[in-house]
Protein backbone atom coordinates (compact mmCIF):
# COMPACT_ATOMS: atom_id res chain seq x y z
CA UNK A 1 0.00 0.00 0.00
CA UNK A 2 1.06 3.46 -1.03
CA UNK A 3 -0.32 6.69 -0.11
CA UNK A 4 0.27 9.92 -1.71
CA UNK A 5 -0.06 13.44 -0.55
CA UNK A 6 1.28 15.97 -3.45
CA UNK A 7 1.79 19.98 -2.46
CA UNK A 8 3.10 22.95 -3.97
CA UNK A 9 0.15 24.44 -6.00
CA UNK A 10 -1.11 27.29 -6.38
CA UNK A 11 -1.65 30.47 -8.71
CA UNK A 12 1.10 31.77 -10.95
CA UNK A 13 1.27 34.24 -13.71
CA UNK A 14 2.13 32.86 -17.52
CA UNK A 15 5.83 32.29 -17.96
CA UNK A 16 6.34 31.58 -14.43
CA UNK A 17 7.69 28.48 -12.71
CA UNK A 18 6.43 26.13 -9.72
CA UNK A 19 7.34 23.29 -8.09
CA UNK A 20 4.86 20.53 -7.03
CA UNK A 21 6.34 17.78 -4.64
CA UNK A 22 4.54 14.84 -3.52
CA UNK A 23 5.50 12.76 -0.85
CA UNK A 24 4.84 8.64 -0.62
CA UNK A 25 4.24 6.78 2.67
CA UNK A 26 5.53 3.46 2.89
CA UNK A 27 8.59 1.76 2.54
CA UNK A 28 8.41 0.40 -1.41
CA UNK A 29 8.38 3.89 -2.51
CA UNK A 30 11.76 3.24 -4.64
CA UNK A 31 10.37 0.33 -6.21
CA UNK A 32 7.25 2.02 -8.38
CA UNK A 33 7.55 4.04 -11.03
CA UNK A 34 6.18 7.41 -10.29
CA UNK A 35 4.04 9.71 -12.74
CA UNK A 36 2.12 13.01 -12.68
CA UNK A 37 -1.34 13.64 -14.58
CA UNK A 38 -3.27 16.40 -14.86
CA UNK A 39 -7.01 16.99 -15.25
CA UNK A 40 -8.02 20.69 -16.74
CA UNK A 41 -12.00 21.61 -16.02
CA UNK A 42 -14.61 19.80 -18.55
CA UNK A 43 -11.55 17.33 -19.75
CA UNK A 44 -10.42 14.04 -18.99
CA UNK A 45 -7.14 13.22 -17.40
CA UNK A 46 -3.65 13.49 -19.44
CA UNK A 47 -0.39 12.22 -18.74
CA UNK A 48 2.42 15.03 -18.53
CA UNK A 49 5.46 13.07 -17.09
CA UNK A 50 6.86 9.67 -15.33
CA UNK A 51 10.05 8.85 -14.26
CA UNK A 52 11.76 4.99 -13.27
CA UNK A 53 11.80 3.78 -10.36
CA UNK A 54 15.71 4.61 -9.74
CA UNK A 55 15.46 8.15 -11.46
CA UNK A 56 17.42 6.85 -14.96
CA UNK A 57 14.77 7.34 -17.44
CA UNK A 58 12.32 9.72 -17.88
CA UNK A 59 9.51 10.32 -20.12
CA UNK A 60 7.41 13.77 -21.12
CA UNK A 61 3.82 14.58 -23.04
CA UNK A 62 4.64 16.69 -26.07
CA UNK A 63 2.94 19.31 -24.57
CA UNK A 64 5.34 19.66 -21.72
CA UNK A 65 8.60 18.61 -23.09
CA UNK A 66 11.09 21.27 -22.76
CA UNK A 67 9.43 23.14 -19.84
CA UNK A 68 8.69 20.22 -17.04
CA UNK A 69 11.20 18.46 -15.55
CA UNK A 70 10.09 15.21 -13.37
CA UNK A 71 12.90 14.08 -10.49
CA UNK A 72 12.66 11.85 -7.50
CA UNK A 73 14.41 11.21 -4.36
CA UNK A 74 14.40 7.57 -2.96
CA UNK A 75 15.99 8.62 0.68
CA UNK A 76 12.66 11.18 0.75
CA UNK A 77 9.66 8.82 -0.94
CA UNK A 78 9.19 11.86 -2.53
CA UNK A 79 9.18 13.07 -6.73
CA UNK A 80 8.92 16.38 -7.80
CA UNK A 81 7.46 18.16 -10.72
CA UNK A 82 9.34 21.22 -12.03
CA UNK A 83 6.99 23.82 -14.35
CA UNK A 84 8.93 26.06 -15.86
CA UNK A 85 7.45 28.72 -18.76
CA UNK A 86 4.34 28.04 -17.75
CA UNK A 87 0.78 28.88 -19.59
CA UNK A 88 -2.25 29.66 -19.05
CA UNK A 89 -3.63 26.25 -20.85
CA UNK A 90 -1.16 24.24 -17.54
CA UNK A 91 -3.90 25.26 -15.85
CA UNK A 92 -5.18 22.07 -14.28
CA UNK A 93 -5.52 19.68 -10.87
CA UNK A 94 -2.12 17.70 -11.13
CA UNK A 95 -2.21 13.93 -9.25
CA UNK A 96 1.17 12.22 -9.01
CA UNK A 97 0.68 8.25 -8.99
CA UNK A 98 2.59 4.61 -9.07
CA UNK A 99 3.06 2.41 -11.02
CA UNK A 100 4.91 -1.02 -11.19
CA UNK A 101 6.06 0.42 -14.96
CA UNK A 102 6.69 3.97 -16.44
CA UNK A 103 3.53 4.53 -18.53
CA UNK A 104 1.92 7.34 -20.16
CA UNK A 105 -1.51 5.38 -19.35
CA UNK A 106 -3.50 6.07 -16.18
CA UNK A 107 -4.92 2.70 -16.20
CA UNK A 108 -1.66 1.46 -15.15
CA UNK A 109 -1.23 3.07 -12.63
CA UNK A 110 -2.30 1.93 -8.88
CA UNK A 111 -1.86 4.18 -6.41
CA UNK A 112 -3.05 8.33 -6.76
CA UNK A 113 -2.52 10.75 -4.48
CA UNK A 114 -5.74 13.89 -4.26
CA UNK A 115 -4.59 16.62 -6.37
CA UNK A 116 -3.12 20.19 -6.45
CA UNK A 117 -4.47 22.44 -8.12
CA UNK A 118 -1.91 24.76 -10.61
CA UNK A 119 -3.71 28.05 -12.35
CA UNK A 120 -1.90 30.14 -14.65
CA UNK A 121 -2.98 33.66 -15.39
CA UNK A 122 -2.74 35.08 -18.56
Amino acid sequence: QVQLVESGGGLVQGGGSLRLSCEASGRTFSSYAMGWFRQAPGKGREFVATITWSGGTTYYADSVKGRFTISRDNAKNTVYLQMNSLKPEDTAVYYCAASRTPTGWAVDYTYWGQGAQVAVSS
